[in-house]
């Protein structure tokens, strides 16, 4: 892997990731007459749930669904200017110019698989998903040093039902300055079944699933992907290394070769879920790993294991999930699909 990291504009950084030699220059500079970033974000902790929530009012300006030609995270070619000044790229990772957390406090990142505006990551092959697999764990290990940032968060929101603003193929990386609410409540619960039982949690949970089967979607020497037996969304996999790794950089070489087909394979199938003529199949996929740090943790950070979460919206074809007054009043999920039913749909679309 090649890395180049130069400057935007107004000061922000702008990495490029290239397989072997790149097919062009890197690191031309922005011609755009851009002000400095003026990002600040506040947050604020709910005194009853205990829970940290962010404001940053400057993201109200974002941009939001543009054309094509008008797209900010395509090359820079003729007399356009994008975010990318190269007029190729292989993947780029800049700071996001619209962050949710800005001011020292967090970082927020934008990472760009493609510069093919019409591709999608499940259009990639396996050479490019490797180099954003690496991408993704370089921007983990620099982010885990940075002074603000407490946890690292790599996800891409795919589909206008998801919320996506920028239809270029891409995802984005928070540097949150807190531990999340989710992480925080797993670590309580692995601190709790270790103090019970002697044993790591997230061991016993892929050791039965491996175990039964009946939810498990897709197995390879070194990954395993299943449907969660309370899985919340309407079809939800967790795909998880067989070696506990706390997070991305801890990752061996066997486990990073095998990563792009297993996970170039999920992406496929979900596209695959609803039938032949169906709409791209909208979904979130993040990974999630262990806090930066092992400070002020309830159990050493070596317990949490690294996996990635991947699940849609949608629960059929022309129906989505909404989180109306159960879910988003009183987070209480109620599920349209049983997980069993999932993983069985999703064993009968894999590939050949």
């Amino acid at each position: 892997m090649k890395k180049t990291v130069t400057r935007l504009a107004d000061g922000r950084e702008l990495i490029y990731y290239d397989s072997g030699s790149p097919g062009g220059p890197r690191g031309l500079p922005d011609r755009r007459d851009l002000g400095r970033v003026a990002a600040s974000s506040e947050i604020r902790t709910d005194p009853l749930l205990r829970e940290p929530v962010g404001y940053a009012a400057h993201r109200q300006g974002r941009t939001h669904l543009p054309p094509a030609d008008q797209c900010p995270l395509c090359p820079s070619e003729g007399g356009r200017l994008t975010e990318i000044p190269d007029p190729e790229y292989q993947v780029a990772v800049f700071e996001n110019r619209f962050p949710s957390f800005g001011g020292g406090t967090g970082r927020c990142e934008v990472v760009c698989f493609t510069s093919d505006h019409h591709a999608s990551f499940a259009s990639l092959d396996e050479e490019r998903a490797a180099l954003v697999l690496d991408a993704w764990t370089d921007r983990t290990a620099e982010l885990a040093e940075h002074p603000g940032v407490r946890q690292i968060y790599c996800f891409e929101n795919r589909g206008r039902e998801i919320g996506v603003t920028l239809a270029h193929p891409h995802g984005q990386i928070y540097g949150y300055p807190y531990v999340t609410p989710h992480t925080a409540r797993v670590l309580e619960s692995v601190a709790a079944h270790r103090r019970a039982t002697g044993r790591n949690l997230f061991d016993e949970l892929l050791e039965r699933e491996r175990g039964a089967g009946e939810r498990v979607v897709l197995e390879t020497a070194h990954w395993t992907a299943f449907v969660p037996h309370a899985a919340r969304w309407p079809y939800e996999v967790h795909l998880y290394p067989r070696r506990r790794v706390p997070d991305l950089t801890a990752l061996d070489d066997a486990a990073r070769a095998e990563f792009p087909g297993a996970y170039l394979e999920l992406l496929r199938r979900f596209d695959r879920l609803f039938g032949e003529g169906a709409a791209p199949t909208p979904y979130i996929s993040g990974w999630h790993q262990a806090p930066a740090g092992a400070s002020g943790l309830p159990v050493e950070r070596e317990e949490f294991a690294l996996h990635l979460e991947l699940f849609t919206i949608r629960r059929s074809a022309g129906k989505l999930k909404y989180l109306a007054g159960s879910e988003s009043g009183m987070r209480a999920f109620v599920s349209d699909v049983l997980p069993e039913a999932a993983a069985r749909r999703l064993r009968e679309v894999a590939s050949g």
